[in-house]
């Protein structure tokens, strides 16, 4: 019997714990593995670690929020090839804006349908 492919590894960077849930449970269903962090620092801490295939942040973190945890790690030269996708509420083009400038892939305003979530998330897994 052949191997199974290994899963791809998707960080999900969300500080309020029923969504993340939510998200992890959608992801997970669709055969992505995922890691959890509520804050900035433990999702720079497990992406040095783990290196994911993929991360999508809140923009509003304890500790450090999405657009510096997003700097930092595209600074970095052994993770900055990771996609970055931020999952916000904030809706307003200045965010859009500094999320551009700060690296991010891609920008999904919250509330999303998770269809929409797993097709950019396989969008930037291409």
């Amino acid at each position: 019997m052949p191997d199974q492919p290994k899963p791809r590894v998707i960080l999900l960077v969300e500080d309020d714990p029923p969504l993340a849930e939510i998200m992890r449970w959608t992801l997970a269903k669709d055969g992505f593995e995922v890691l959890l962090a509520g804050d900035g620092m433990a999702a720079l801490a497990l992406a040095r670690e783990r290196r994911p295939d993929l991360i999508l942040s809140d923009v509003m973190l304890p500790k450090m929020d999405g657009f510096k945890l997003c700097r930092l790690l595209k600074f970095d030269a052994e993770l900055k090839g990771i996609p970055f996708i931020f999952l916000t509420g904030r809706t307003q083009e200045k965010d859009r804006e500094t999320a551009r400038q700060a690296g991010a892939d891609d920008y999904l305003v919250k509330p999303f349908p998770n269809d929409a979530l797993v097709a950019l998330v396989r969008k930037h897994l291409r």
